[in-house]
């Protein structure tokens, strides 16, 4: 009986492993900005104060962003800016004038065909 609850022992710490892995792919900014997770899906806002850009990939690898769109909301102080991102190249962007910087709360909501698809919260550095 012994082994048999080490056989179930061994089993499951191997399956958590395999389950930690999966779930915790590399969320490491590729473009110089704020990596979001969300539904495994990995969204990096890169912000200037001329250029908003997100960059939306999928366990590691770019996500075709056609059809695509964002709000994103920036808070800073008590500024308030709503800004929508619409495909450029690989990513969502727009170019404007921004309220950037240090504590800069920043929502985005991702939609894909005019469906939600996910929503991200960012505290800029």
């Amino acid at each position: 009986m012994k082994f048999n609850h080490a056989l179930l022992a061994l089993a499951i710490s191997v399956s958590g492993i395999a389950f930690a892995s999966e779930k915790d792919h590399d969320t490491k900014p590729l473009h110089g900005g704020v990596v979001a997770q969300s539904k495994d899906i990995d969204y990096e806002l890169v912000a200037s104060a001329d250029k908003l850009q997100l960059h939306v990939r999928d366990h590691g690898k770019p996500v075709d962003v056609a059809g695509m769109t964002a709000k994103v909301t920036l808070l800073a102080g008590t500024d308030k800016q709503e800004v929508e991102l619409k495909p450029s190249g690989a990513a969502l962007e727009a170019a404007g004038s921004f309220k950037v910087g240090s504590g800069t709360k920043v929502v985005a909501a991702v939609s894909k065909a005019g469906k939600s698809v996910a929503s991200v919260r960012y505290t800029l550095k």
